[in-house]
Protein backbone atom coordinates (compact mmCIF):
# COMPACT_ATOMS: atom_id res chain seq x y z
CA UNK A 1 0.00 0.00 0.00
CA UNK A 2 2.79 2.34 1.04
CA UNK A 3 4.69 2.07 -2.84
CA UNK A 4 1.25 2.07 -4.35
CA UNK A 5 0.51 5.76 -2.60
CA UNK A 6 4.39 6.77 -3.34
CA UNK A 7 3.92 6.31 -6.92
CA UNK A 8 0.31 8.19 -6.94
CA UNK A 9 2.56 11.06 -5.04
CA UNK A 10 5.03 10.83 -7.92
CA UNK A 11 2.79 10.58 -10.60
CA UNK A 12 0.84 13.74 -9.46
CA UNK A 13 3.89 15.53 -8.62
CA UNK A 14 5.51 14.97 -12.22
CA UNK A 15 1.92 16.35 -13.86
CA UNK A 16 1.94 19.43 -11.61
CA UNK A 17 5.62 20.22 -12.99
CA UNK A 18 4.09 19.62 -16.40
CA UNK A 19 1.12 21.36 -16.54
CA UNK A 20 3.23 24.20 -14.51
CA UNK A 21 5.76 24.32 -17.38
CA UNK A 22 4.55 26.53 -20.55
CA UNK A 23 3.56 24.58 -22.98
CA UNK A 24 5.89 26.12 -25.86
CA UNK A 25 8.93 25.02 -23.27
CA UNK A 26 7.30 21.24 -23.30
CA UNK A 27 7.69 20.77 -26.97
CA UNK A 28 11.31 20.41 -27.00
CA UNK A 29 12.94 19.61 -30.82
CA UNK A 30 15.46 17.30 -31.15
CA UNK A 31 19.13 18.56 -31.49
CA UNK A 32 21.06 16.45 -33.48
CA UNK A 33 25.24 16.38 -33.44
CA UNK A 34 27.27 14.58 -35.93
CA UNK A 35 30.87 13.08 -34.97
CA UNK A 36 33.37 12.30 -37.62
CA UNK A 37 36.03 10.50 -36.18
CA UNK A 38 38.16 10.34 -39.35
CA UNK A 39 38.33 14.21 -39.60
CA UNK A 40 40.93 15.52 -37.45
CA UNK A 41 40.74 19.16 -36.76
CA UNK A 42 43.58 19.40 -34.74
CA UNK A 43 45.95 18.32 -31.41
CA UNK A 44 43.52 17.50 -28.77
CA UNK A 45 46.04 20.20 -26.36
CA UNK A 46 45.01 19.98 -22.54
CA UNK A 47 44.26 23.77 -22.32
CA UNK A 48 42.35 22.98 -19.31
CA UNK A 49 45.10 21.29 -16.97
CA UNK A 50 46.10 24.38 -15.48
CA UNK A 51 44.98 26.18 -12.22
CA UNK A 52 45.70 29.00 -9.43
CA UNK A 53 44.30 30.45 -6.82
CA UNK A 54 45.59 33.52 -4.55
CA UNK A 55 46.17 31.86 -1.24
CA UNK A 56 50.01 30.07 -1.73
CA UNK A 57 50.27 28.81 1.79
CA UNK A 58 46.71 26.68 1.30
CA UNK A 59 48.76 24.49 -1.01
CA UNK A 60 50.37 22.28 2.16
CA UNK A 61 47.31 22.66 3.93
CA UNK A 62 45.12 19.74 4.67
CA UNK A 63 42.43 20.66 1.88
CA UNK A 64 44.48 22.10 -0.27
CA UNK A 65 47.09 18.78 -0.46
CA UNK A 66 44.02 16.66 -0.55
CA UNK A 67 42.46 18.42 -3.66
CA UNK A 68 46.13 18.98 -5.79
CA UNK A 69 46.54 15.16 -5.47
CA UNK A 70 42.94 14.92 -7.15
CA UNK A 71 43.68 17.33 -9.53
CA UNK A 72 47.13 15.57 -10.31
CA UNK A 73 45.17 12.42 -10.79
CA UNK A 74 42.87 13.63 -13.42
CA UNK A 75 44.94 13.89 -15.86
CA UNK A 76 47.30 12.00 -17.93
CA UNK A 77 50.14 14.96 -18.36
CA UNK A 78 51.51 17.60 -16.02
CA UNK A 79 49.32 20.25 -14.69
CA UNK A 80 50.45 23.50 -14.38
CA UNK A 81 49.69 25.68 -11.13
CA UNK A 82 49.76 29.46 -10.65
CA UNK A 83 50.20 30.69 -7.39
CA UNK A 84 50.23 34.65 -5.96
CA UNK A 85 52.59 35.80 -3.38
CA UNK A 86 55.54 33.87 -3.84
CA UNK A 87 58.42 36.53 -2.56
CA UNK A 88 55.65 38.60 -0.11
CA UNK A 89 57.50 38.95 3.04
CA UNK A 90 55.73 37.13 6.15
CA UNK A 91 55.07 34.31 8.06
CA UNK A 92 53.40 31.78 5.88
CA UNK A 93 50.13 32.53 7.65
CA UNK A 94 47.25 31.60 5.40
CA UNK A 95 44.32 34.31 5.05
CA UNK A 96 41.88 35.26 2.32
CA UNK A 97 43.43 37.18 -1.07
CA UNK A 98 47.32 36.62 1.14
CA UNK A 99 50.00 34.70 1.39
CA UNK A 100 53.79 35.07 2.33
CA UNK A 101 56.72 32.99 2.08
CA UNK A 102 59.43 35.36 3.51
CA UNK A 103 61.74 34.67 0.41
CA UNK A 104 63.58 37.92 1.21
CA UNK A 105 64.68 40.20 4.10
CA UNK A 106 67.50 41.78 5.33
CA UNK A 107 69.95 42.21 7.95
CA UNK A 108 71.02 45.28 9.70
CA UNK A 109 72.93 46.46 7.05
CA UNK A 110 70.66 45.93 4.60
CA UNK A 111 72.32 42.99 3.49
CA UNK A 112 70.17 40.38 1.63
CA UNK A 113 68.75 37.09 3.87
CA UNK A 114 67.56 34.35 1.41
CA UNK A 115 64.98 31.93 3.00
CA UNK A 116 63.60 29.41 0.51
CA UNK A 117 61.82 27.13 3.02
CA UNK A 118 58.04 28.24 2.55
CA UNK A 119 58.43 28.24 -1.62
CA UNK A 120 60.18 24.99 -1.36
CA UNK A 121 57.41 23.26 0.86
CA UNK A 122 55.30 25.13 -2.05
CA UNK A 123 56.74 23.93 -4.85
CA UNK A 124 57.93 20.29 -3.29
CA UNK A 125 53.60 19.99 -3.22
CA UNK A 126 53.55 20.27 -6.86
CA UNK A 127 56.55 18.25 -7.79
CA UNK A 128 55.52 15.47 -5.49
CA UNK A 129 51.99 14.85 -7.39
CA UNK A 130 53.91 15.37 -10.64
CA UNK A 131 52.55 18.74 -11.28
CA UNK A 132 54.66 22.04 -12.62
CA UNK A 133 54.99 25.33 -11.43
CA UNK A 134 54.24 28.51 -13.01
CA UNK A 135 56.57 30.39 -11.21
CA UNK A 136 55.28 33.73 -10.22
CA UNK A 137 58.34 36.21 -9.47
CA UNK A 138 56.29 38.92 -6.90
CA UNK A 139 55.14 40.43 -5.40
CA UNK A 140 57.54 42.95 -3.66
CA UNK A 141 59.28 41.64 -0.22
CA UNK A 142 59.17 44.59 2.58
CA UNK A 143 62.31 44.97 2.82
CA UNK A 144 62.74 46.24 -1.43
CA UNK A 145 59.39 48.08 -1.00
CA UNK A 146 59.65 51.62 -2.44
CA UNK A 147 56.38 52.25 -0.23
CA UNK A 148 56.83 49.23 2.54
CA UNK A 149 53.75 50.98 4.86
CA UNK A 150 51.48 49.27 5.10
CA UNK A 151 52.06 46.09 4.40
CA UNK A 152 50.21 43.21 5.91
CA UNK A 153 46.50 43.41 4.83
CA UNK A 154 43.37 41.37 6.59
CA UNK A 155 40.77 41.76 3.54
CA UNK A 156 37.50 39.82 3.72
CA UNK A 157 34.36 39.10 2.06
CA UNK A 158 32.64 42.39 2.08
CA UNK A 159 35.30 44.64 2.47
CA UNK A 160 36.62 46.85 -0.02
CA UNK A 161 38.75 44.97 -3.04
CA UNK A 162 41.20 48.20 -2.82
CA UNK A 163 42.30 47.57 0.99
CA UNK A 164 44.43 44.56 -0.53
CA UNK A 165 46.81 46.73 -2.80
CA UNK A 166 49.21 47.64 0.13
CA UNK A 167 53.36 47.87 0.79
CA UNK A 168 53.80 44.73 -1.47
CA UNK A 169 52.40 45.87 -4.58
CA UNK A 170 55.15 48.71 -5.12
CA UNK A 171 58.27 48.99 -7.33
CA UNK A 172 61.63 48.38 -5.81
CA UNK A 173 63.83 50.82 -3.77
CA UNK A 174 66.95 48.87 -5.34
CA UNK A 175 66.23 47.41 -8.90
CA UNK A 176 70.00 45.75 -8.64
CA UNK A 177 68.62 44.35 -4.86
CA UNK A 178 65.38 42.81 -7.15
CA UNK A 179 67.16 41.42 -9.79
CA UNK A 180 69.85 39.89 -7.59
CA UNK A 181 66.74 38.30 -5.66
CA UNK A 182 65.53 36.31 -8.64
CA UNK A 183 68.78 35.28 -9.89
CA UNK A 184 69.39 33.53 -6.62
CA UNK A 185 65.78 31.54 -6.58
CA UNK A 186 66.26 30.26 -10.44
CA UNK A 187 69.34 29.09 -8.99
CA UNK A 188 68.15 27.50 -6.07
CA UNK A 189 65.49 26.06 -7.72
CA UNK A 190 67.94 24.34 -10.30
CA UNK A 191 70.05 23.03 -7.38
CA UNK A 192 67.09 21.95 -5.87
CA UNK A 193 64.90 20.56 -8.38
CA UNK A 194 67.84 19.92 -11.29
CA UNK A 195 68.01 21.85 -14.67
CA UNK A 196 65.39 19.76 -16.77
CA UNK A 197 62.47 20.13 -14.52
CA UNK A 198 62.73 23.71 -13.91
CA UNK A 199 63.35 23.80 -17.49
CA UNK A 200 59.92 22.59 -18.01
CA UNK A 201 58.38 25.64 -15.90
CA UNK A 202 57.03 29.11 -16.59
CA UNK A 203 58.71 32.10 -14.92
CA UNK A 204 56.44 35.21 -15.09
CA UNK A 205 56.37 38.30 -13.47
CA UNK A 206 53.34 39.60 -11.50
CA UNK A 207 49.76 39.75 -11.78
CA UNK A 208 47.49 42.18 -13.38
CA UNK A 209 49.98 45.05 -12.93
CA UNK A 210 47.72 47.34 -15.04
CA UNK A 211 45.22 47.57 -12.20
CA UNK A 212 45.89 48.25 -8.34
CA UNK A 213 48.14 44.95 -8.08
CA UNK A 214 51.21 47.11 -9.21
CA UNK A 215 51.26 50.72 -8.05
CA UNK A 216 54.36 52.15 -10.47
CA UNK A 217 53.83 53.28 -13.93
CA UNK A 218 53.54 51.17 -16.74
CA UNK A 219 57.53 51.99 -17.78
CA UNK A 220 58.36 50.60 -14.43
CA UNK A 221 56.66 47.42 -14.99
CA UNK A 222 58.90 46.72 -18.18
CA UNK A 223 61.86 48.15 -16.43
CA UNK A 224 61.19 45.31 -13.56
CA UNK A 225 60.46 43.11 -16.61
CA UNK A 226 64.07 43.53 -18.41
CA UNK A 227 65.85 43.00 -15.10
CA UNK A 228 63.81 40.13 -13.72
CA UNK A 229 64.11 38.32 -17.29
CA UNK A 230 67.98 39.25 -17.51
CA UNK A 231 68.06 37.27 -14.03
CA UNK A 232 66.61 34.17 -15.11
CA UNK A 233 67.91 34.52 -17.91
CA UNK A 234 71.58 34.17 -16.17
CA UNK A 235 70.73 32.06 -14.16
CA UNK A 236 69.29 29.71 -16.43
CA UNK A 237 69.39 30.64 -20.09
CA UNK A 238 67.24 28.22 -21.55
CA UNK A 239 64.78 29.20 -18.55
CA UNK A 240 60.93 30.33 -19.88
CA UNK A 241 60.18 33.78 -19.03
CA UNK A 242 57.06 36.16 -19.89
CA UNK A 243 54.15 38.62 -19.06
CA UNK A 244 52.58 40.84 -18.56
CA UNK A 245 49.62 39.24 -17.33
CA UNK A 246 47.09 42.04 -17.72
CA UNK A 247 43.34 42.15 -16.89
CA UNK A 248 41.34 41.30 -20.07
CA UNK A 249 42.33 43.31 -23.17
CA UNK A 250 38.82 43.74 -24.64
CA UNK A 251 39.31 46.65 -21.76
CA UNK A 252 41.05 49.57 -23.63
CA UNK A 253 43.47 50.19 -20.52
CA UNK A 254 44.37 46.34 -20.75
CA UNK A 255 45.09 46.13 -24.54
CA UNK A 256 47.29 49.46 -24.22
CA UNK A 257 49.06 48.32 -21.43
CA UNK A 258 49.43 44.35 -23.56
CA UNK A 259 50.30 46.55 -26.39
CA UNK A 260 53.02 48.58 -24.91
CA UNK A 261 54.60 46.14 -23.69
CA UNK A 262 54.99 43.72 -26.74
CA UNK A 263 56.22 46.68 -28.85
CA UNK A 264 58.61 46.69 -25.65
CA UNK A 265 60.08 43.21 -25.91
CA UNK A 266 60.21 43.48 -29.96
CA UNK A 267 61.56 46.90 -30.62
CA UNK A 268 62.26 49.13 -27.40
CA UNK A 269 65.63 50.01 -25.66
CA UNK A 270 66.27 47.49 -22.67
CA UNK A 271 66.70 48.56 -19.48
CA UNK A 272 69.52 46.35 -18.49
CA UNK A 273 71.26 45.87 -21.67
CA UNK A 274 70.68 48.33 -23.77
CA UNK A 275 69.99 46.04 -26.45
CA UNK A 276 66.79 46.21 -28.66
CA UNK A 277 64.21 44.02 -27.24
CA UNK A 278 63.60 41.88 -24.31
CA UNK A 279 63.73 38.11 -24.04
CA UNK A 280 60.15 36.72 -24.02
CA UNK A 281 59.28 32.91 -24.23
CA UNK A 282 55.38 33.15 -23.72
CA UNK A 283 52.49 35.45 -23.86
CA UNK A 284 50.29 36.00 -20.67
CA UNK A 285 47.02 38.21 -19.91
CA UNK A 286 43.48 37.29 -18.00
CA UNK A 287 39.95 36.33 -19.29
CA UNK A 288 36.92 37.18 -17.34
CA UNK A 289 33.48 36.97 -18.02
CA UNK A 290 30.76 39.10 -15.84
CA UNK A 291 27.33 37.72 -14.05
CA UNK A 292 24.68 39.60 -12.88
CA UNK A 293 21.04 38.91 -11.21
CA UNK A 294 18.58 39.63 -13.42
CA UNK A 295 14.75 39.17 -12.26
CA UNK A 296 15.85 36.89 -9.43
CA UNK A 297 18.16 34.64 -11.08
CA UNK A 298 21.83 34.77 -12.15
CA UNK A 299 22.66 35.40 -15.81
CA UNK A 300 26.17 35.08 -16.81
CA UNK A 301 27.92 36.62 -19.73
CA UNK A 302 30.30 33.92 -21.30
CA UNK A 303 30.49 36.49 -24.51
CA UNK A 304 32.44 38.94 -21.98
CA UNK A 305 34.78 37.05 -21.36
CA UNK A 306 35.43 35.17 -24.88
CA UNK A 307 36.08 39.14 -25.97
CA UNK A 308 38.53 39.00 -23.83
CA UNK A 309 40.52 36.00 -25.23
CA UNK A 310 39.49 37.10 -28.35
CA UNK A 311 41.12 40.58 -28.14
CA UNK A 312 44.16 39.43 -26.43
CA UNK A 313 44.28 36.53 -29.48
CA UNK A 314 43.86 39.73 -32.15
CA UNK A 315 46.66 41.46 -30.13
CA UNK A 316 49.22 39.41 -30.16
CA UNK A 317 48.58 37.85 -33.89
CA UNK A 318 49.30 41.95 -34.85
CA UNK A 319 53.08 41.27 -34.00
CA UNK A 320 54.84 38.39 -36.58
CA UNK A 321 57.81 37.63 -34.45
CA UNK A 322 55.36 36.91 -31.52
CA UNK A 323 52.28 35.28 -33.51
CA UNK A 324 53.45 31.69 -32.95
CA UNK A 325 54.51 32.36 -28.97
CA UNK A 326 52.70 30.54 -26.71
CA UNK A 327 49.69 31.64 -24.68
CA UNK A 328 48.59 31.19 -21.19
CA UNK A 329 45.70 32.38 -20.13
CA UNK A 330 46.89 33.33 -16.27
CA UNK A 331 43.25 33.61 -15.39
CA UNK A 332 40.09 32.63 -17.43
CA UNK A 333 36.52 32.30 -15.61
CA UNK A 334 33.14 33.05 -15.13
CA UNK A 335 33.74 36.43 -13.81
CA UNK A 336 36.84 38.01 -11.48
CA UNK A 337 36.57 37.59 -7.36
CA UNK A 338 37.71 34.04 -6.49
CA UNK A 339 37.22 35.13 -2.40
CA UNK A 340 34.18 36.87 -3.09
CA UNK A 341 31.06 34.44 -1.59
CA UNK A 342 27.96 33.82 -2.55
CA UNK A 343 26.17 34.86 0.66
CA UNK A 344 27.81 38.68 0.31
CA UNK A 345 27.60 38.18 -3.89
CA UNK A 346 24.41 37.04 -4.87
CA UNK A 347 25.16 37.14 -8.10
CA UNK A 348 28.67 34.52 -7.64
CA UNK A 349 25.40 31.78 -6.92
CA UNK A 350 26.16 29.45 -9.81
CA UNK A 351 29.40 28.03 -8.45
CA UNK A 352 27.94 25.17 -6.09
CA UNK A 353 26.07 23.79 -8.52
CA UNK A 354 25.62 22.67 -12.43
CA UNK A 355 25.90 25.70 -13.95
CA UNK A 356 29.68 26.59 -13.22
CA UNK A 357 30.31 23.01 -15.01
CA UNK A 358 27.98 23.35 -17.97
CA UNK A 359 29.76 26.88 -18.37
CA UNK A 360 33.08 25.50 -17.86
CA UNK A 361 32.45 22.54 -20.84
CA UNK A 362 30.98 25.51 -22.87
CA UNK A 363 33.40 28.01 -22.78
CA UNK A 364 36.58 25.98 -23.25
CA UNK A 365 35.60 24.31 -26.12
CA UNK A 366 35.05 28.01 -27.39
CA UNK A 367 38.80 29.16 -26.56
CA UNK A 368 40.07 26.32 -29.16
CA UNK A 369 37.86 27.86 -31.81
CA UNK A 370 38.86 31.27 -31.28
CA UNK A 371 42.64 30.79 -30.87
CA UNK A 372 42.32 28.61 -34.26
CA UNK A 373 40.65 31.59 -35.91
CA UNK A 374 43.17 33.70 -34.58
CA UNK A 375 45.65 31.21 -35.65
CA UNK A 376 47.18 31.41 -32.57
CA UNK A 377 49.35 29.35 -30.44
CA UNK A 378 47.06 29.06 -26.98
CA UNK A 379 48.84 27.18 -24.95
CA UNK A 380 46.82 26.59 -21.51
CA UNK A 381 44.31 28.58 -20.09
CA UNK A 382 44.53 28.54 -15.85
CA UNK A 383 41.07 28.18 -14.06
CA UNK A 384 41.49 30.30 -11.10
CA UNK A 385 39.72 28.46 -8.53
CA UNK A 386 41.25 26.03 -6.37
CA UNK A 387 39.67 25.66 -2.30
CA UNK A 388 39.51 27.93 0.60
CA UNK A 389 40.93 26.14 4.18
CA UNK A 390 38.37 26.18 6.71
CA UNK A 391 35.29 28.35 5.28
CA UNK A 392 31.45 27.22 5.42
CA UNK A 393 30.40 24.31 3.54
CA UNK A 394 29.16 25.67 0.00
CA UNK A 395 29.92 28.98 1.15
CA UNK A 396 29.75 29.64 -2.66
CA UNK A 397 33.24 30.83 -3.21
CA UNK A 398 34.65 30.44 -6.76
CA UNK A 399 35.96 26.96 -5.59
CA UNK A 400 36.86 23.46 -7.10
CA UNK A 401 36.06 21.48 -3.85
CA UNK A 402 34.41 22.69 -0.02
CA UNK A 403 36.00 21.12 2.59
CA UNK A 404 37.46 18.41 1.05
CA UNK A 405 34.32 17.26 -1.31
CA UNK A 406 34.30 18.09 -4.67
CA UNK A 407 32.03 20.04 -6.22
CA UNK A 408 30.52 19.50 -9.63
CA UNK A 409 32.96 21.37 -11.93
CA UNK A 410 35.71 19.66 -10.72
CA UNK A 411 34.20 16.71 -12.54
CA UNK A 412 34.34 18.62 -15.61
CA UNK A 413 37.67 19.01 -15.97
CA UNK A 414 38.02 14.56 -15.04
CA UNK A 415 36.04 14.79 -18.49
CA UNK A 416 38.59 16.77 -19.90
CA UNK A 417 41.38 14.31 -18.63
CA UNK A 418 39.69 11.29 -20.65
CA UNK A 419 40.30 13.46 -24.10
CA UNK A 420 43.49 12.35 -25.93
CA UNK A 421 44.75 12.65 -29.22
CA UNK A 422 42.87 15.19 -32.10
CA UNK A 423 40.49 16.92 -31.75
CA UNK A 424 37.77 15.95 -34.40
CA UNK A 425 34.54 17.36 -36.38
CA UNK A 426 31.74 18.09 -34.60
CA UNK A 427 28.66 19.20 -36.65
CA UNK A 428 24.88 20.05 -35.33
CA UNK A 429 21.66 22.02 -36.13
CA UNK A 430 23.80 24.99 -34.72
CA UNK A 431 21.92 27.75 -32.58
CA UNK A 432 25.48 29.13 -31.61
CA UNK A 433 28.62 28.92 -33.17
CA UNK A 434 31.76 30.23 -31.50
CA UNK A 435 31.37 33.73 -33.08
CA UNK A 436 27.82 34.68 -31.71
CA UNK A 437 28.76 33.11 -28.77
CA UNK A 438 31.25 35.80 -28.33
CA UNK A 439 29.33 38.57 -29.87
CA UNK A 440 26.27 38.39 -28.16
CA UNK A 441 26.59 35.44 -25.46
CA UNK A 442 23.74 32.27 -24.81
CA UNK A 443 20.47 34.45 -24.42
CA UNK A 444 18.42 33.29 -27.03
CA UNK A 445 18.10 29.26 -27.12
CA UNK A 446 20.14 27.00 -25.41
CA UNK A 447 23.71 26.34 -26.39
CA UNK A 448 23.68 22.20 -26.72
CA UNK A 449 26.72 21.11 -28.44
CA UNK A 450 29.48 18.75 -28.42
CA UNK A 451 33.23 18.91 -28.25
CA UNK A 452 35.29 15.46 -29.48
CA UNK A 453 38.50 13.99 -29.62
CA UNK A 454 40.21 10.46 -30.75
CA UNK A 455 43.21 8.90 -29.89
CA UNK A 456 44.49 5.34 -30.85
CA UNK A 457 42.50 3.29 -28.64
CA UNK A 458 39.59 5.38 -27.39
CA UNK A 459 37.11 8.51 -28.47
CA UNK A 460 35.60 11.05 -26.06
CA UNK A 461 32.46 13.26 -27.18
CA UNK A 462 31.46 15.85 -24.09
CA UNK A 463 27.75 17.56 -24.68
CA UNK A 464 26.51 20.07 -23.00
CA UNK A 465 23.31 21.69 -22.09
CA UNK A 466 23.98 25.30 -21.25
CA UNK A 467 22.10 28.67 -21.19
CA UNK A 468 23.41 32.05 -19.74
CA UNK A 469 20.03 32.43 -17.63
CA UNK A 470 19.81 29.87 -14.74
CA UNK A 471 16.20 29.51 -14.89
CA UNK A 472 14.49 25.58 -14.77
CA UNK A 473 13.89 24.18 -18.01
CA UNK A 474 12.52 21.31 -20.24
CA UNK A 475 15.22 18.14 -20.84
CA UNK A 476 17.00 18.66 -24.16
CA UNK A 477 16.46 15.33 -26.03
CA UNK A 478 19.94 14.83 -28.18
CA UNK A 479 20.88 12.27 -30.65
CA UNK A 480 24.59 12.08 -31.27
CA UNK A 481 25.84 10.74 -34.34
CA UNK A 482 29.16 9.22 -34.01
CA UNK A 483 30.88 7.88 -37.45
CA UNK A 484 34.87 6.66 -37.51
CA UNK A 485 34.88 4.17 -34.80
CA UNK A 486 36.73 0.74 -35.80
CA UNK A 487 34.90 -2.29 -36.30
CA UNK A 488 33.92 -4.96 -33.55
CA UNK A 489 32.87 -4.67 -30.08
CA UNK A 490 33.84 -1.38 -28.51
CA UNK A 491 33.25 -0.06 -24.66
CA UNK A 492 31.03 2.78 -23.80
CA UNK A 493 31.24 4.55 -21.09
CA UNK A 494 28.46 7.38 -20.00
CA UNK A 495 29.38 9.81 -17.59
CA UNK A 496 26.88 12.38 -16.63
CA UNK A 497 26.62 16.38 -14.51
CA UNK A 498 23.22 17.01 -13.60
CA UNK A 499 21.61 17.32 -10.37
CA UNK A 500 20.94 13.71 -9.42
CA UNK A 501 24.99 12.74 -10.78
CA UNK A 502 28.53 13.91 -9.71
CA UNK A 503 26.98 16.43 -7.84
CA UNK A 504 27.75 17.30 -3.86
CA UNK A 505 26.07 20.03 -3.86
CA UNK A 506 22.39 18.89 -4.38
CA UNK A 507 23.08 15.59 -1.74
CA UNK A 508 23.62 18.28 0.72
CA UNK A 509 20.81 20.15 0.16
CA UNK A 510 18.92 16.85 0.66
CA UNK A 511 20.69 16.37 4.09
CA UNK A 512 19.11 20.06 5.01
CA UNK A 513 22.47 21.54 4.29
CA UNK A 514 24.07 20.83 7.67
CA UNK A 515 26.48 23.23 8.77
CA UNK A 516 29.06 20.67 10.54
CA UNK A 517 28.17 17.35 8.45
CA UNK A 518 28.93 14.03 10.59
CA UNK A 519 31.83 12.00 9.34
CA UNK A 520 29.42 9.56 7.63
CA UNK A 521 27.77 12.82 6.13
CA UNK A 522 31.01 14.09 4.77
CA UNK A 523 31.54 10.02 3.16
CA UNK A 524 28.37 10.41 1.53
CA UNK A 525 29.41 13.49 -0.03
CA UNK A 526 32.43 12.75 -0.80
CA UNK A 527 31.43 9.83 -2.83
CA UNK A 528 28.70 12.20 -4.44
CA UNK A 529 31.66 14.29 -5.79
CA UNK A 530 33.08 11.93 -7.91
CA UNK A 531 32.26 11.96 -11.81
CA UNK A 532 29.37 9.08 -11.97
CA UNK A 533 28.08 7.11 -14.76
CA UNK A 534 24.99 7.81 -15.75
CA UNK A 535 24.49 4.26 -17.12
CA UNK A 536 26.25 0.98 -16.88
CA UNK A 537 29.15 0.55 -19.17
CA UNK A 538 28.20 -1.60 -22.10
CA UNK A 539 29.89 -3.07 -24.85
CA UNK A 540 28.50 -1.62 -28.41
CA UNK A 541 28.86 -2.75 -32.05
CA UNK A 542 29.05 0.04 -34.78
CA UNK A 543 27.73 -0.96 -37.99
CA UNK A 544 29.94 0.38 -40.59
CA UNK A 545 31.84 2.55 -37.48
CA UNK A 546 28.89 4.14 -36.88
CA UNK A 547 26.86 4.28 -34.07
CA UNK A 548 23.78 6.46 -32.60
CA UNK A 549 23.49 7.79 -29.06
CA UNK A 550 20.04 9.49 -27.97
CA UNK A 551 19.62 11.28 -24.34
CA UNK A 552 17.94 13.46 -22.40
CA UNK A 553 20.01 16.07 -21.68
CA UNK A 554 18.96 18.17 -18.38
CA UNK A 555 19.49 22.27 -18.55
CA UNK A 556 23.14 23.06 -17.42
CA UNK A 557 24.29 19.15 -17.94
CA UNK A 558 27.08 17.82 -19.26
CA UNK A 559 27.67 14.24 -20.03
CA UNK A 560 30.91 12.55 -21.70
CA UNK A 561 30.76 9.54 -24.08
CA UNK A 562 33.80 7.60 -23.82
CA UNK A 563 34.41 5.32 -26.23
CA UNK A 564 37.21 2.44 -25.92
CA UNK A 565 38.78 -0.15 -28.18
Amino acid sequence: MLLKKTSLWLLLAAQFVAMSVPLFAQEQNLVSIQVDLSKTKAPMKPIWAWFGYDEPNYTYMKDGKKLLTEISQLSKVPVYVRVHSLLVTGDGTAALKWGSTNAYTEDANGNPIYDWTIVDKIFDTFIERGMKPIAQIGFMPEALSSHPTPYRHYWKPGDNYNDIYTGWAYPPKDYNKWAELVYQWVKHSVAKYGQKEVESWYWELWNEPNIGYWKGTTEEYIKLYDYSADAVKRALPSAKIGGPEVTGPSWDKSATFLKTFLDHVTKGKNYVTGKTGSPIDFITYHAKGGPKVVDGHVQMNMGTQLRDLDKGFEIVASYPSLKKLPIIIGESDPEGCAACSEDLHPQNAYRNGTMYSSYTAASFARKYELAEARGVNLLGAVSWSFEFEDQAWFRGFRDLATNGVDKPVLNVFRMFGMMEGNRVEVKQNLAYDFKKVRDQSIREAADINALASKSTNSAGVMVWNYHDDNVPAPDAPVEISIKGLPTGKVALLHYRIDKENSNAYEVWKAMGSPKQPTAEQITILEKAGQLQLLTSPEWITPKNGETQIKMKLPRQGVSFLHFKW
